[in-house]
């Protein structure tokens, strides 16, 4: 079958080639040629197999629009693998620029590398995530203030090969030029050689100092603190907060801190921020020394730079070394002086923890020794159902804490709860609450108290 139908085939093509052979130079044969021709343009624009689409892209499409201010400060760290979204230019009274960002990376490994390169570059970290799960870093070094925001997110329809999640960053600076023009509006210091006349007081609280009693307490309320976001707060809080900002006690930074910085923000009290452990210790002793400004046997000393460190991560170089090392030399928070050889580390910079909250403030309310305490006992008394989450070491202090009554931190700060929470962050809001009042129920002093004492003309 098959080789009967060979000579016909044999035969069409041969028909086919006599065609074009005899009709070589006709117009149809020409069009035909030039058909089957390749594209001369391949010639001047060969085709690179196996490369994307993006690589072929013409000048000006679908290329990046946003670049960094030219003022942008060179000393912020940049994370490598992350691509510039949007610039919002400064606006408002904070004049902040803000910088979006987009990695495929995950948040924890941004976090890593930020909190690495704060730390090598000798930046002073404010504010830094609770866990490496990525939120938000606040670090300030010399005139400039930066705030990175690390938020994991989810990718909608992402293509194939993509990550199913992403990090967005943002990262908040106030540019230099507005850092210049506040350093120019600041009064003259002592130390300046043009300097004439007395020093004007600042906004911020004068800390307790060995040097000069006066200077532990005033009762020239211009030096009280002034906050613009006390709204923020909530209302049964703000009371301790406004008495305790009229003393002068809540310092947003240590004197040594605000003698070489310029921050323009030192009126936002931020209630809502957590409060670092660093800070709550600032805070407590200056708000006790505040409240027993004429009882000097109930006030703490500060240490002396003479002094060996109990932690070895507060120095002597370190700006709240005073008031951490007061604290461990009197033996209102664990340290190896008190017994305890596992609390090496202070680590100023993490979150205070509701325990340890209550822990280091009840001894300066119950002025003696904590009673025994076990879960049992603090159960019994409190219904806490996480009563077993508590650290040994607070158990006594809560339990203390409940025989004060309404006056006790607990109730005044957090309200009526069966769950206590121990390892949750507190507030700046929470934490001036807690402050806002020394000593136990019937035989303590307010701050509202204070603040009247240090009015009073005798």
């Amino acid at each position: 079958m098959l080789f009967s139908k060979r000579p016909a085939v044999l035969l069409s093509l041969a028909v086919v080639f006599t065609a074009l052979t005899a009709c070589g130079n006709s117009p149809t044969a020409k069009t035909l040629e030039q058909s089957l021709a390749a594209d001369p343009r391949l010639q001047d624009n060969p085709v690179n197999f196996g490369k994307s689409r993006e690589s072929q892209l013409q000048p000006g499409q679908n290329q990046p629009t946003e670049q960094l201010p030219a003022d942008f400060p060179q000393e912020i760290p940049l994370y490598p693998n992350a691509k510039l979204e949007k610039v919002t230019p400064a606006s408002g009274l904070e004049n902040r620029v803000v910088t979006r960002w987009l990695s495929d990376d995950p948040s924890n490994f941004i976090a890593s590398f930020y909190r690495d390169q704060f730390q090598k570059s000798d930046w002073q970290i404010l504010q830094q995530p609770t866990d490496e799960s990525g939120d938000t870093f606040e670090a300030r070094r010399h005139d400039l203030q930066v705030r990175v925001s690390i938020q994991a997110q989810s990718v909608t329809n992402p293509q194939p090969n993509q990550p199913q999640t992403a990090t967005t960053l943002l990262i908040e600076y106030v540019p230099n030029t507005t850092a210049a023009q506040s350093t120019q509006t600041i009064s003259p210091q002592p130390d300046n050689p043009n300097f004439i006349g007395p020093v004007l007081p600042d906004n911020l609280a004068t800390q307790p100092s060995e040097t000069s009693g006066s200077q532990t307490t005033t009762t020239d309320t211009s030096g009280s603190q002034k906050f613009n976001d006390l709204d923020k707060a909530p209302q049964e809080l703000r009371q301790h907060i406004q008495d305790l900002a009229a003393l002068g006690v809540l310092s947003l930074e240590s004197q040594a801190a605000k003698s070489n910085s310029n921050d323009a923000t030192t009126n936002q009290f931020e209630p809502g921020k957590t409060i670092t452990r660093r800070e709550y210790a600032r805070w407590l002793v200056a708000a006790n020394n505040a409240m027993y400004a004429n009882n000097p046997a109930k006030q703490i000393r500060l240490a002396s730079e003479s002094t060996t460190p109990a932690f070895s991560d507060v120095t002597k170089t370190d700006p709240d070394f005073p008031a951490i090392q007061g604290l461990a030399e009197t033996g209102l928070i664990p340290s190896p002086l008190s017994g305890d050889s596992t609390a090496v580390l202070f680590r100023p910079d993490a979150p205070l923890t509701r325990e340890n909250l209550i822990l280091w403030k009840i001894p300066l309310d119950t002025r003696q020794a904590l009673p025994n305490a076990n879960l049992e006992a603090v159960k019994e008394t409190w219904g806490f159902q996480d009563t077993g989450k508590i650290d040994p070491k607070a158990l006594r202090a809560v339990l203390a804490d409940f025989q004060n009554g309404e006056q006790s931190n607990i109730r005044r700060v957090f309200g009526y709860t069966t769950l206590f929470q121990p390892k949750k962050p507190v507030s700046r809001a929470e934490a001036a609450a807690a402050l806002g009042y020394f000593g136990t129920q019937g035989e303590g002093i307010s701050a509202t108290e204070a603040l009247k004492l240090t009015r009073s003309p005798n």
